[in-house]
């Protein structure tokens, strides 16, 4: 998530202050996403320097200042509304790795770990489920974050899933049994 580029979209609307900026961050996202007040102010002092926002005063701290957008600031936001994320690269997923480091470890029971997983997830998606119905008709910020997080969830349920047809496949003498340590290669060759 790039907090800068979400604060110049918040000084779209007019000059504000840093701990109004956190406030509306923090609103805009339906509260899920905690932003902490010195990253904030760390985010517009840096944005001050490459100047894509100024402040009223210069000499006073950043609690006393309201910052505006530049011209630089809105072509650079405009920039990076139009860019798509880099997709090139699949992210490191923390639990892709998990899943690839038990399959190779002996006395890890791999399907156990996905169900675990999978229980997990499931459960995650039904606290934001709740989340959703709780929330105000009106309030996008919280449904879009909502929304991209159950997707999200789900597709990690979805390969979860596949993960676990594709390690039934595999042939008794590959897949990693739980207790039995893999062969040393260099005694196979022996």
């Amino acid at each position: 998530m790039s907090v800068r580029h979400a604060l110049l979209a918040l000084l779209t609307e007019g000059p504000e202050y840093g701990l109004r900026l956190r406030q509306e961050f923090e609103s805009r996202t339906g509260d899920v996403w905690p932003l902490n007040v010195g990253q904030v102010y760390t985010t517009l002092q840096r944005l001050e320097r490459e100047g894509w926002v100024e402040s009223d005063d210069a000499g006073s701290d950043g609690a006393k200042k309201r910052y505006r957008i530049t011209d630089g600031g809105a072509t650079e936001l405009d920039r990076w509304l139009r860019t798509p994320p880099d997709a090139t690269t699949p992210p490191r997923d923390e639990l892709v790795i998990k899943v690839q480091v038990a399959v190779r470890m002996p006395g890890v029971d791999v399907h156990d770990l996905i169900q675990t997983h999978r229980r997990q997830l499931i459960e995650a998606m039904q606290h934001y489920t709740h989340l959703k119905a709780d929330a105000p008709a009106d309030d996008i910020g919280l449904a879009l974050v909502v929304d991209a997080e159950l997707f999200r969830l789900e597709g990690l349920v979805r390969w979860l899933d596949a993960a676990g047809v594709r390690l039934a496949k595999l042939p008794r003498a590959a897949a990693p049994r739980p207790g039995v340590p893999a062969p040393d290669p260099a005694q196979v060759r022996a």
